[in-house]
């Protein structure tokens, strides 16, 4: 291929994985659909319980280990292809286990595949932005990301309709969209195998424990520090909603009655937001994290507004303000991704990317204790927490580097 048409084959090569991995996220969604999924088979709270904890942190935590293998690799690419092949795998795996499981049986299956998938999303990650970073022009990557956004948005907004009007039995169309889903990630890998990376330098094994190298980068990096803070209390964003149901719930609303409405209003909010995010991102991470933590804390008043109010009766409430949410919540994950690819180099990227999952998953283990939280006072008092961390998050977020 022509040098001069490198750059632009990549964009192509990184749209078209990250459109179609990011529209398998929607269709398999563990804080709608897989919920609903599980209830729909009678699988029990406890399973269900496990759904948010094993996928976010599953994905999190490993690469602490994986990035220091990774800077042993020339070409990087490969992982990342390895990575959503196992995915899709898993994928299959969650659809096959509601096919033919009941019960705790399939909680069980279902939640192991899920386990594998997050694993293999773990390696994903930690490869993703460093092959981003060695193959997409920084002012072009937050366009990517966002537009990648918004196209699986559009996906994802056709599965909500069709659930919501009832085109076909619903458990039919939610097992089709996780056959489906698998099918994507296998593609993505596919297309991904034809990027074209250099070879990056390959680190020469180090006596030196990865944890102690880790140490030096997180003590020396003041903006590291603090992105990690924004990152930690924006985290947020993303453990709302399932409080939102509970808060919705506590009002007597049929959650499994309004799982059309609710995909569509979430789609819909990626598609709508994805690019502008994006865009603004290639602009300024810091006021996008700014922005999106501010707008979740507008948003998260108005769902506890709602329960003084009785608004949750309403048919149209819920939706609009898990709307408002995924808005906040896509801001603050595409700024953050594009922010760390900016402010790490070649060589400490994949290092810079595990220190920081690795921390965020920690932290997302430990929001377990929200659901104590919500048992002792009450899910008012988790919703009222959420808010004070995303106006913290958002303040603090407007004094990183751009």
């Amino acid at each position: 291929m022509n040098t001069n048409e490198t750059p632009a084959h990549n964009r192509k090569v990184h749209l078209f994985s990250l459109s179609f991995t990011k529209l398998g996220d929607g269709l398999i969604d563990p804080k709608l659909v897989l919920s609903w999924l599980l209830t729909s088979l009678g699988a029990g709270v406890f399973w269900i319980g496990l759904l948010v904890p094993v996928r976010e942190a599953g994905a999190l935590l490993p690469q602490l280990f994986t990035s220091a293998r990774l800077r042993r690799v020339a070409v990087r690419k490969w992982w990342w292809v390895v990575g959503s092949l196992v995915q899709g795998l898993a994928v299959l795996g969650v659809a096959v286990s509601a096919l033919f499981l009941q019960g705790g049986p399939a909680g069980a299956s279902i939640i192991s595949c899920l386990a594998v998938f997050a694993v293999a999303r773990s390696i994903c990650s930690v490869s993703y932005k460093d092959v981003m970073g060695k193959t997409v022009e920084k002012p072009k990557r937050g366009m990517i990301t966002g537009s990648a956004a918004s196209i699986a948005a559009g996906g994802i907004l056709v599965f909500g309709l069709l659930l919501l009007f009832g085109a076909f039995e619903q458990r039919l169309i939610v097992l089709s969209a996780l056959f489906l889903a698998s099918g994507l990630w296998l593609l993505a890998a596919i297309r991904f195998t034809s990027l074209n990376e250099t070879a990056s330098e390959v680190a020469a094994p180090n006596a030196e424990s990865i944890f102690s190298t880790y140490v030096q980068y997180l003590t020396k990096d003041k903006e590291l520090q603090k992105f990690l803070v924004v990152r930690g209390l924006l985290t947020a964003t993303a453990i709302a909603p399932p409080f939102l149901l509970l808060l919705a719930q506590a009002g007597e609303t049929n959650l499994l009655t309004q799982l059309g409405g609710l995909v569509v209003a979430s789609s819909f909010a990626t598609f709508v937001s994805g690019w502008v995010w994006g865009t603004l991102s290639d602009r300024s991470t810091s006021r996008v994290l700014g922005w999106a933590g501010l707008a979740s804390v507008g948003f998260l008043g108005l769902a506890l507004l709602g329960a003084y109010e009785n608004w949750y009766d309403t048919v149209w409430f819920l939706p609009v303000v898990l709307f408002g949410l995924v808005v906040s919540y896509q801001g603050v994950r595409i700024a953050r991704s594009v922010h760390l690819v900016n402010i790490a180099t070649e060589e400490t990227r994949a290092a810079y990317t595990a220190i920081s999952n690795t921390i965020i998953g920690v932290v997302l283990l430990a929001t377990g204790l929200f659901g104590v939280l919500g048992e002792m006072a009450g899910i008012q008092s988790v919703m009222w927490t959420l808010l004070a961390m995303s106006l913290g998050g958002g303040l603090l977020g407007f004094t990183l580097k751009s």
